[in-house]
């Protein structure tokens, strides 16, 4: 029986934040895959290699977790005033579907890098030496980011001494802005808090009723206070990651927080869109001992916070949801702003497994309702292989 032999395309391999994932330009993709459609996902499926039964993702260049079970889309983009059209892909590990309802936070930071290496950006823009101010179309979410990148002898800059928590080595600071990142009416998104509350009562059947902050900034979020479901805020991935009954709870606060906030009609659907919304739970400052064994004080942060991706408790934190977390800090009456203190900020530090974390957000209130400007956090991104990936053709 002839076989078919495989496909070669260009792709570079990427860490950005705490995530890395599989960058693309759209005009190197095969043509059918060049548009959105069953093509596409069957390719990203099958370069990310899933669905996997065996949830180790062998066969392809994921590796098992939702913080690099990732794909990038990147291309020129034809709207003023921005460089280059950014389009994100989560792909399921053990399910035959990509999740395209979101942004990934820490992948924002390589796309600024990566347009500029693979020449999306006129050459004119960058200089020996300086700073490159990319503006990006977050095309999931039809957002503005603004990613400031570091030029080094006409290179973009990738080694340095900025430290992340939740990745091991130091690099080059991208400074990332996340410009409106809360759903507007006016965009078609809806609102920032769908309910028009700030804080819910959220019944969970099975579960309980507790309070919830229900956001759509950055990225659709529920936050609970972590005592109300008998958590401290300082849990390690292994407090919960192995609980089979505490993975169901969270996916059953899931389902239910994605009903109340109209990005669901039914709740089977939620199966279906497992990228988006995010569970986090919250809880005031209190020492505790991160994954890497380095002790966090409660005196050096302003609250607790751990947050689910994909059906898992993260390892750090999602970059949108860090974006969640600073939005709903600065307005006073959330629950994330009431874990802080309660107290009106534009900046927030939070501890998270891996460590600690500091997002900006600048927010102001006109007849009513909120707004926010822009979310402000710096992260890191690094190539960390490129050539050609392989898939059977």
């Amino acid at each position: 029986m002839a076989s078919a032999p495989q496909i070669k395309i260009p792709a570079t391999y990427m860490r950005g934040g705490t995530s890395k994932g599989v960058f693309f330009t759209l005009a190197d993709l095969p043509e059918g895959a060049q548009v959105p459609g069953a093509a596409r996902d069957a390719l990203l499926l099958r370069v990310i290699g899933s669905p996997d039964p065996y949830e180790k993702q062998i066969d392809g260049m994921g590796a098992a977790t939702s913080s690099t079970s990732k794909t990038v889309i990147v291309s020129r983009s034809t709207r003023a005033d921005h460089d280059v059209d950014y389009l994100f892909g989560q792909v399921s590990i053990d399910k035959p579907f990509v999740d395209w309802s979101g942004n990934c936070g820490n992948l924002s930071a390589a796309v600024g890098p990566f347009a500029i290496s693979s020449g999306l950006l006129d050459a004119s823009r960058v200089p020996q030496n300086g700073v490159v101010v990319v503006r990006i179309w977050q095309a999931n979410i039809g957002k503005t980011i603004i990613a400031h990148v570091p030029i080094t002898d006409g290179a973009v800059q990738e080694t340095g001494d900025f430290e992340l928590d939740g990745v091991t080595f130091p690099a080059a600071e991208v400074q990332l802005e996340f410009l409106d990142p809360a759903a507007d009416e006016e965009g078609g998104g809806g609102s920032m808090f769908p309910t028009g509350n700030l804080v819910d009562e959220l019944e969970v059947p099975g579960v309980g009723t507790f309070k919830a902050t229900l956001i759509n900034a950055g990225i659709p979020t529920i936050f609970v206070n972590a005592r109300d479901i008998g958590y401290s805020g300082c849990e390690l991935q292994g407090d919960i990651n192995g609980d089979p009954k505490a993975l169901a709870m969270f996916e059953a606060i899931r389902a239910h927080g994605a009903l109340r906030m109209g990005l669901i009609k039914h709740l089977e659907e939620a199966a279906t869109r497992q990228h988006t919304p995010k569970v986090a739970f919250v809880a005031e400052a209190a020492d505790y001992i991160a994954s890497s064994g380095k002790p966090v004080a409660a005196s050096n942060i302003d609250l607790l916070v751990r947050a689910m991706s994909m059906g898992k408790l993260h390892h750090a934190m999602m970059g949108t949801a860090a974006v969640a977390i600073g939005t709903a800090a600065a307005i006073p009456g959330t629950l994330v702003n009431l874990a802080a203190g309660g107290i009106e900020r534009e900046a927030v530090r939070f501890g998270h497994p891996s460590g600690t974390l500091r997002v900006g957000a600048q927010a102001l209130q006109s007849n009513g309702e909120w707004k926010v400007t822009k979310a402000i956090m710096s992260r890191s991104a690094r190539v960390l292989m490129e050539g050609w990936v392989r898939v059977p053709g």
